[in-house]
């Protein structure tokens, strides 16, 4: 492909990476409004809170990371499809989007698929599964199935790509038989939760067995253990990894304990738990090897990362305990620390890639690099 060619898809790129920004910045807006803060703004969309961050952006944002990664031209358009629905979205077209959803998480589960018959591992396997949930999610939605059994899958779609992913990295350190084995254990009681609808109920012991069972099998198979003892962006990444792997094992842990009768406090933990705790903490932990693939551009790294990463998760600290205690009006503060420490993470990049200069990924690969195996 000619570097003219190259220039064009990664400008094309930033279409769907903008429109999902776009997205989470209306979803923190409405995440906001949900925890009960007086602020202004598009009321309406309140009640598409779940699918604008689940859908819109992590659906857009993985599906534009695989379609790199997998680098087939079909396979972009996955987040192109899935940009359009955030937009819909954001137009009030509530049905449209669901079904653009839709057609972009077949697309990106045939995409996947397609790698796995060529490579069939257990890792393309998983990223496979995980890409039909978020399909079998999103039309469960469309038939209107209650938003607990849509969450249970949309949320298995996000832990088992990330899982998948990290799986694949993983090979360097040849894991044993019993280590895949208790992967596909967490992998099976995920899925199972998920199809049983537990976040419907009080209780939702096959899926915090398996978020507990795929923390074990993280935290001492990756690759990030090895890496946090190096220095400068690969710690911050690894420590990002690490401290996730922390909060979906404490989602797994409290979804076995949380108090009978509080099945609306415990859906909360579960879902900012996963999405925040554990998916948003890989998103700070990777956005700096990411965007240079995705968009060409070279984000620099900066010590001053730690004091977003430290509010965002006590951004999820305070969340998780107002649930357990069910203290509302604390719980309604961590939104605001959410934002903070996202807006802090995306202004230290910005401050500091522009005092360095900039620049694009093609002469800084190496600047890069050492970062990309964790």
């Amino acid at each position: 492909m000619s570097d003219a060619r190259t220039r064009v898809n990664r400008r094309l790129r930033f279409v769907p990476l903008a429109i999902g920004a776009v997205s989470l910045v209306i979803g923190f807006w409405t995440g906001l409004e949900r925890a009960g803060l007086m602020i202004p703004g598009p009321s309406h969309l309140g009640l598409l809170h779940g699918a604008l961050m689940i859908s819109g952006f992590f659906g857009t944002l993985i599906s534009l990371e695989r379609a790199v990664a997998l680098n087939r031209t079909f396979a972009y358009a996955a987040p192109a499809v899935s940009a359009v629905g955030a937009l819909a979205l954001l137009f009030e077209a509530e049905q449209v989007a669901a079904w653009l959803f839709l057609a972009a998480g077949v697309i990106l589960t045939s995409a996947t698929a397609v790698i796995m018959v060529r490579l069939p591992t257990l890792f393309t396997a998983v990223l496979t599964l995980a890409a039909a949930a978020w399909g079998v999610g999103t039309l469960a939605w469309i038939l209107g199935q209650s938003m607990g059994y849509v969450t249970g899958w949309w949320l298995a779609f996000l832990v088992l790509t990330i899982a998948g992913e990290r799986l694949e990295l993983s090979r360097l350190l040849k894991p044993s038989r019993g280590a895949q084995a208790l992967f596909i254990a967490s992998v099976v009681l995920i899925v199972a939760g998920a199809a049983r609808g537990e976040f419907d109920h009080d209780n939702a012991p096959l899926t915090a067995l398996g978020y507990l069972a795929c923390t074990a099998w993280l935290l001492f198979h990756d690759v990030a253990r090895r890496t946090v003892y190096r220095s400068g962006q690969t710690r911050f990444s690894a420590i990002c990894l690490l401290a996730g792997y922390f909060w979906l094992g404490v989602t797994g842990l409290y979804l076995l304990v949380s108090p009978p009768g509080s099945a609306a406090f415990a859906y909360d933990a579960a879902v900012h738990g996963i999405a925040i705790g554990f998916v948003l903490s890989m998103v700070f932990g990777h956005a700096l090897i990411i965007l240079p693939a995705v968009t060409g551009l070279a984000p620099r790294y900066h010590p001053a990362v730690y004091g977003a990463l430290a509010l965002l998760h006590l951004s999820v600290a305070l969340r998780l305990v107002s649930d357990y205690f069910e203290f509302i009006e604390l719980r309604a503060w961590s939104g605001p620390l959410t934002v903070l420490a996202f807006l802090a993470f995306a202004g230290t990049i910005i401050v500091a890639s522009t005092r360095s200069g900039g620049g694009s990924a093609k002469n800084k690969d190496a600047r890069a690099e050492p970062a990309a195996e964790s």
